[in-house]
């Protein structure tokens, strides 16, 4: 495994809409491998692949109740609605409120091809909204309706 350096908002590849994931092989299962450790070595709770500098439609995700790695994610269904603070590894020092479900269905496939699907609320709700975004092209702070400064977060 590897920590992979992060790209920062600056970077246009944050702005371009990635690849569907075609071959489930070793390569993919390094990518997922390296990006759960430079996830964890951040300190975050998501990472998508583009932010890692790869075009691919892939995220991680660890919010507390276990790791997800989502490849070629579609949130299938919404409900309910949000409004909380969100961050970036990818945008340092940028935070502000965004509205996003507060329930919603994932369906993805795992490193080997497998289809899943989950359900998730609240905080993973808001995750997997956000990593999708960013295999999309749009960062959080195109949908901010507030900045604030992190000691009023």
């Amino acid at each position: 495994m590897a920590i992979r350096n992060i790209v920062t908002s600056e970077d246009p590849i944050l702005s371009k809409p990635c690849r569907t994931v075609e071959e489930f092989d070793d390569k993919l299962g390094q990518l997922i491998d390296d990006m759960f450790e430079t996830l964890e070595k951040a300190k975050g709770l998501g990472l998508a692949a583009p932010q890692v500098g790869i075009l691919k439609r892939v995220f991680v995700m660890d919010v507390g109740d276990g790791r997800v790695e989502a490849v070629n994610p579609v949130i299938l269904k919404e409900s309910g609605k949000q409004r909380d603070v969100e961050g970036c590894l990818s945008c340092p020092n940028q935070w502000g409120y965004v509205t996003r479900p507060n329930k919603c269905r994932l369906r993805a496939y795992d490193r080997h091809g497998k289809e899943f699907t989950m359900d998730l609320k609240e905080l993973g709700c808001r995750c997997a909204c956000h990593e999708t975004d960013h295999l999309d092209g749009l960062l959080f702070t195109r949908l901010v309706d507030e900045f604030v400064q992190m000691e009023d977060a």
